[in-house]
């Protein structure tokens, strides 16, 4: 693009039309938007929420300057069979979710869909477990269906 004129004078929209359009791809949102990027490397394919099957419990280490262990689950979702990792949100929420468990999984509200905290590679948290709210489990105002 270097030695190139800009478009001056009275006809000169089609170029700057034309130049626009070429300009735009230099521009990381345009492109991220146009090729689809966001969607393609998204598990939930650009849907608010997923339901995954849990495989097992993990507790990953918190950054630094915290010291604790986030109780969070691997999980395979069931409409694209991809693994994530999603945090259990609650002061003993962990106990409510046990392996085979079916789950709905959404983001967890980390600047542009990122992890959040201090909890390093998790982007997604639990909201319910087998069609219960575990907010609603946390507080003990319902029980887990015996399946």
């Amino acid at each position: 693009m270097k030695g190139e004129k800009l478009g001056r004078g009275m006809n000169t929209a089609r170029k700057l039309k034309k130049d626009r359009k070429k300009r735009r791809w230099s521009d990381r949102n345009f492109k991220k938007r146009m090729l689809k990027l966001r969607e393609r490397s998204d598990p939930l394919e650009g849907s608010a929420q997923a339901k995954g099957i849990v495989l097992e419990k993990v507790g990953i280490e918190a950054k630094q300057p915290n010291s604790a262990i986030r109780k969070c689950v691997k999980v395979q979702l069931i409409k694209n069979g991809r693994q994530i990792t999603a945090f259990a949100v609650g002061d003993g929420a962990i106990n409510f979710i046990d392996e085979h468990d079916e789950i709905l999984v959404e983001g967890i509200g980390g600047s542009m869909g990122r992890s959040y905290g201090d909890i390093p590679g998790v982007r997604f948290k639990v909201i319910q477990v087998n069609n219960v709210s575990l907010d609603e489990l946390v507080r003990g105002r319902k029980e887990k269906p015996v399946r």
